[in-house]
């Protein structure tokens, strides 16, 4: 605390001559000190599990509270459930970190591109807007943990869940055997829900308020990021019988493949719905002429920035520096990356695999050469 700070909260209540504007500065100024603290706080994030390196199995001794208490960007509830489930923080963080990576994949060739700033709030202050880009974000790093948790309990690795216990498929042939090992949907579905959604439903805003509208928005966009998860979930099935004959088959539930869902939430992404609160203080459609979202869509409630230069007060990182695509009409293109600012051009060398030939049995062996190519930077 600064000393001006300091002086106010020491000072006495029957101040001298000129107290009431002494006053008046100095409750303005504690009052403007507490939003900065809530500020920072509010920065956190749990997604910060997934850049922590405490993040092994032999950290979470049975019993060792202070390791949750301990852990950047827990709201108390988390820290609760921390407790509660030490086994699983590994998998929230894996979980965390998975959804980061395809996050970053999908968005690769666009001007915003899902960069990380920092271990704490992980995406910087970007994530204060409620644009498309927070709403991909909150979708697919909840999707990430029921994708990790639902796993896990497959292999094992977590006391309280085992195999998946999911009812037979109506449509599954009689003779098929439903059985095996699956991805334990239900469970991961129910304990990312309890998890990721415990900051936003232990916090109480005034309806109407610019807060409540960005907690629905971001429950919302949790619950879409998980039923996407649950969507694309399909019945895998094993061959039994002599000489690969598939006389008899078992079968049992397993997750997509995690690029599909974030494809799927990006295609989601690119059909978000505006949204805005009504008089009751309800998130509705901004226009109704489109239909409705359900709970497998995404919403945001304010327009993106433009991404183009480095803007704290957004925390827009800017592209200058970025590679374009010469070629490209796309968001990758020199033009739309660069926002108009021209681009510069030299020569980069690059090593790659080439000559392949495949060897009985059963590899492939290459060689590597180099080239040079031309590369475009944004000015």
């Amino acid at each position: 605390m600064n000393l001006g700070l300091w002086s106010c909260v020491r000072r006495p209540l029957s101040w001298p001559h000129g107290s009431i504007l002494d006053s008046r500065h100095c409750v303005f100024a504690l009052t403007l000190l507490t939003l900065l603290m809530q500020v920072v706080v509010e920065a956190n994030s749990w997604w910060s599990l997934a850049m922590n390196p405490l993040l092994i199995p032999e950290a979470y001794i049975i019993g060792a509270q202070p390791l949750c208490s301990q852990l950047v960007g827990l709201s108390q509830g988390q820290k609760k459930l921390c407790q509660l489930y030490q086994d699983h923080m590994q998998y929230i963080g894996e979980g965390a970190k998975t959804g980061i990576r395809e996050c970053q994949y999908q968005f690769r060739h666009r001007r915003w591109n899902c960069s990380t700033v920092d271990n704490s709030s992980v995406f910087g202050r970007v994530m204060q807007i409620g644009s498309r880009e927070t709403a991909f974000t909150y979708a697919i790093s909840a999707a990430g943990v029921v994708n990790a948790v639902s796993r896990a309990c497959r292999e094992g690795e977590l006391s309280s869940c085992g195999c998946s216990r999911a009812a037979r498929p109506k449509d599954l042939p009689r003779d098929w055997l439903w059985g095996g090992c699956g991805d334990n949907l239900n469970y991961g579905y129910r304990f990312s829900k309890e998890f990721v959604d415990a900051r936003e439903r232990e916090k109480s805003y005034p309806k109407g308020t610019y807060e409540s509208a960005r907690q629905q928005m971001n429950l919302h966009n949790n619950e879409a990021g998980r039923r996407t998860v649950s969507d694309l979930a399909h019945v895998s099935c094993k061959c039994h019988g002599v000489s690969g004959s598939c006389s008899l088959k078992t079968c049992w539930l397993q997750l997509a493949d995690f690029r599909k869902v974030g494809d799927a939430l990006k295609e989601k992404y690119d059909s978000a719905a505006s949204m805005k609160l009504n008089s009751r203080g309800k998130m509705v459609q901004m226009h109704n002429k489109f239909n409705a979202p359900t709970s497998h869509d995404l919403v945001y409630t304010e327009s993106s920035p433009d991404y183009c230069l480095q803007n704290q007060s957004t925390g827009s990182l800017g592209t200058v520096g970025r590679l374009c695509n010469k070629t490209s009409e796309g968001m990758d293109g020199c033009e739309l990356m660069c926002c108009g600012r021209g681009y510069d051009q030299y020569k980069a060398q690059i090593v790659e695999r080439c000559h392949c030939k495949f060897h009985w049995c059963c590899y492939v062996k290459c060689k590597r050469c180099t080239k040079i190519v031309d590369q475009f930077v944004c000015k």
